[in-house]
């Protein structure tokens, strides 16, 4: 199988995008999804119970992603789990061919559907990727003992450009970067102006020669996912020009229009140094990825036919 690391090893501009596992036992679930993605991107990232909401695991989630033929990128929080878990799930994620991790520290549960669940926190995302690359390159435990067999992965890690102070954010990345991410997969990003500002602190700080910057990118589908965005999602930036585009066509075409956007900011990226790739942000409309990579130009008909 081919995937994520062969498509940066390449050099090619990659496409990666989200899987969310459903809220019941239905493997056919992921299976469907994943079909839906298998040609147009090169992993599939399989959320860990995102919002703080109870889904099926990411391990099993990327398992079955595995067998549909398609890269998973498999998430992993700091939120649920001591560093005992942690460590078990990632081990146990290598033994099952997952060959991707995304390490974050999670959403409070607070903002789930059970607030009342005791968070953990035991780490912190960037003390979870020093964790992951420990395992792998010193092939030991955090308690210090060995492990006859390392594991292998691709270690990633988030962030978020547009929350302030950028800056900070830019060292902030840096930091996880030293602590052994390899890749990043970024919030939301409109303002692609604004954007390649932040390259520029990245690069101050050295992270481009380091880690492979992936831009996150989705399109909006209404005027209420608008609101939601600007109103309740942390360091979610919409220029101004984007709003008054939105707003300025008939309810009914703003997931048209909110598409066409998308399409031009996929483009738009692609064509910014130092960018390696993007990360679809569909939440739940994994059918949409194909029309936008097509749509985009991103993807070479090629790569689509070798499945990776």
């Amino acid at each position: 199988m081919t995937g994520l690391r062969e498509a940066l090893d390449s050099g090619r501009f990659v496409v990666t995008a989200e899987l969310a596992p459903p809220r019941d036992a239905d493997p056919g679930a992921v299976e469907r999804k994943a079909a839906a993605l298998r040609g147009w991107v090169d992993a599939a990232n399989v959320t860990d119970s995102q919002g703080a909401n109870v889904r099926m695991s990411s391990l099993a989630g990327s398992v079955l992603v595995r067998r549909a033929g398609l890269d998973p990128v498999m998430q992993l929080t700091c939120r649920d789990r001591n560093r005992i878990a942690l460590q078990s799930d990632l081990l146990g994620a290598a033994a099952l061919g997952v060959r991707n991790v995304l390490l974050l520290t999670g959403d409070h549960p607070t903002l789930g559907d059970h607030p009342d669940a005791k968070p953990v926190f035991d780490l912190d995302g960037v003390q979870l990727v020093w964790t992951a690359r420990t395992l792998r390159d010193d092939g030991t435990l955090l308690s210090g003992k060995p492990l006859a067999t390392r594991p292998s992965w691709l270690i990633g890690t988030v962030e978020n450009p547009f929350a302030p102070p950028a800056a900070l954010r830019a060292r902030r990345l840096a930091k996880k970067v030293a602590a052994g991410a390899e890749f990043v997969q970024t919030q939301y990003v409109f303002d692609v102006d604004a954007f390649a500002g932040w390259l520029g602190l990245l690069r101050d700080e050295g992270v481009n020669e380091r880690c492979a910057v992936i831009a996150g990118v989705g399109p909006i589908r209404s005027r209420r996912m608008l609101s939601f965005l600007t109103g309740r999602v942390p360091g979610v930036h919409v220029p101004d020009g984007l709003r008054r585009r939105l707003a300025g066509v008939p309810e009914h075409r703003v997931e048209e229009e909110g598409m066409r956007a998308c399409v031009e900011t996929v483009q738009a990226l692609a064509a910014l140094d130092g960018v390696r790739g993007v990360h679809l942000m569909v939440f739940g409309h994994e059918d949409e990825v194909p029309d936008i990579v097509r749509r985009a130009g991103v993807r070479h008909a090629a790569a689509r036919e070798g499945g990776g």
